[in-house]
């Protein structure tokens, strides 16, 4: 599954799923809205142009790293702290091709996926910088 949607996902139906003939690894990445003195964030996505470059960084690592299944969720909208942003379950026949398809994956979409977080503030609100070019401040949209 490679989705940006805005509800939760069943992290255990995604770890049943990726359990293939073979599978000796499974490795989970659940990306929290951490509580950095916020209220909530908001996320927001060039979701046409996401999707496919998820789809992309799926296939890329699925061949780099030998996985066997990848599933990315991201979610969009607003998320109080405490909510999954970010699920990916990547599944291989051993740990150490897991665990860096699963790093490879956050890496490649922190590097170039239009996807936006703003967070919401007790003192104000301010987007957060991202670490690819589209992502130093608010969508142009």
């Amino acid at each position: 599954m490679i989705s940006i949607q805005h509800e939760d996902v069943d992290i255990n139906r995604l770890i049943n799923e990726a359990k293939r003939p073979g599978t000796g690894a499974v490795v989970v990445f659940d990306g929290v809205v951490r509580d950095d003195d916020i209220r909530e964030m908001e996320l927001e996505a060039y979701e046409e142009v996401a999707l496919k470059e998820l789809e992309k960084i799926a296939e890329e690592a699925k061949k780099l790293h030998h996985l066997f299944h990848v599933d990315i969720v991201h979610r969009i909208g607003r998320l109080p702290v405490g909510e999954n942003i970010l699920i990916i379950v990547a599944s291989a026949g051993h740990r150490p091709e897991a665990y860096a398809g699963s790093r490879y994956i956050i890496e490649e979409i922190k590097k170039g996926v239009p996807i936006w977080k703003k967070e919401l503030r007790k003192d104000g609100d301010r987007w957060v910088p991202g670490e690819h070019p589209h992502g130093a401040g608010k969508p142009a949209h």
